[in-house]
């Protein structure tokens, strides 16, 4: 009596189920390393992937282009008769001067990003001695809505004020060390003259004459350096990308004992196995089937190792914050951003990783089962 394929595939599964269930020690074995190497792997390429995309996103209302003034090659502030020799560009819709600038606390051993909020956030608009802090320098600070914060200024005057509101979470990984101030306070703290700023930004019309505008401003600021949006982006694109690879690198060798644990399990037969391939031979199945039931056994182990793998990383990653990957993907330093990252995975990695990681171990067992099979039964069993 013949089955159809369907149902012919369907028992050289359930067989190979059984098969895994009698040697279910050294299945697990490595199904427990199959499934770790595959959580770190997947847990970086979510976890850069995500903090790519959602800088992206934060950064998308960022300047089109923002002007420097650079003095001996070094950044210094910019006068402001800068501002009407750039203001009047064609294409340029608004021209603003920017006050910000870096204070190292010494309390909590972190530096801080003192800025000015700019004219257009209207719902930050802040009145002399108020202030917004990020949300990081309020957990370090354990400050709260309300309450004083005091700065020892550079010039040695301390500056006291109440802290008006606390920016949320879901901005943190671009303002989580920022203190926004008022002009006259960040003025008198820094002791700045009323003519300068630390830069200018310029707000287009048309995103396609932006490399336009730029040749421009180049020319009628020839001391100036000018960083566009796509700048910025291509930076935070490279670091994460730098980080992402750096610790891939260091991974290497666990992927590579990995490679070659997985090589062995899957290309050495034991006694047993043999014994039992013998055993089939004689009994009437064909190589084609013996072949069938280990591929089978192989993709079973495989698959299953990677999707629990993949699973465990993306609630290591969005649910947990991906505690074990943070310290080195997202930066060094005191003042870490306390953020949830929302889910973004790249479908293509995704199969990259699944690629690379099941077809090896598949093909593996191919090899040296082929060579099992199509050995006289009598010979197998000695």
């Amino acid at each position: 009596m013949t089955h159809s394929p369907l149902r012919r595939q369907l028992n050289l599964i359930d067989f190979t189920l059984a098969a895994m269930r009698r040697r279910l020690g050294r299945n697990a074995i490595l199904f427990v390393v199959y499934v770790l190497v595959i959580f770190l792997l997947a847990s970086v390429m979510f976890f850069s992937h995500a903090i790519r995309r959602e800088a992206s996103v934060m950064l998308a209302d960022a300047p089109e282009i923002t002007i420097q003034h650079l003095v001996m090659g070094r950044h210094d502030l910019v006068p402001l008769s800068y501002l009407d020799k750039i203001g009047k560009i064609r294409g340029v819709r608004s021209a603003e001067g920017r006050l910000w600038g870096y204070y190292y606390d010494r309390g909590t051993k972190a530096n801080y990003t003192l800025m000015v909020p700019g004219k257009n956030a209207t719902n930050l608009k802040l009145e002399e001695g108020q202030t917004i802090l990020g949300e990081g320098v309020a957990r370090l600070r354990k400050a709260q809505k309300g309450r004083i914060l005091a700065l020892s200024s550079p010039t040695g005057k301390p500056l006291v004020m109440r802290i008006k509101d606390i920016l949320t979470s879901d901005s943190a990984l671009v303002t989580s060390d920022l203190v926004l101030v008022s002009e006259a306070d960040f003025r008198k703290f820094f002791n700045l003259q009323q003519d300068v700023y630390t830069d200018l930004v310029l707000s287009v019309r048309n995103q396609r004459e932006v490399a336009t505008i730029v040749g421009k401003v180049s020319y009628r600021l020839p001391d100036a350096r000018i960083v566009t949006r796509s700048d910025v982006l291509r930076t935070y694109e490279a670091i994460f990308s730098w980080r992402e690879g750096l610790l891939l690198a260091l991974l290497g060798t666990s992927i590579i004992a990995f490679t070659i644990f997985v090589f062995d399990k899957a290309s050495g037969l034991s006694g047993e196995e043999r014994r039992e391939i013998g055993i089939l031979k004689a009994i009437g199945w064909d190589t084609g089937d013996i072949l069938a039931m280990k591929v089978w056994e192989a993709a079973l182990l495989s698959g299953l190792s990677f999707l629990t793998g993949t699973l465990t990383a993306y609630a290591h990653v969005f649910l947990f914050d991906a505690g074990l990957l943070k310290p080195v993907l997202q930066g060094w330093g005191v003042l870490y951003p306390d953020f949830t990252l929302p889910p973004a995975i790249d479908g293509l990695q995704l199969a990259t990783l699944a690629f690379f990681t099941i077809v090896p171990f598949t093909a593996a067992t191919i090899v040296p089962i082929w060579r099992a099979a199509i050995t006289d039964p009598e010979q197998v069993m000695r």
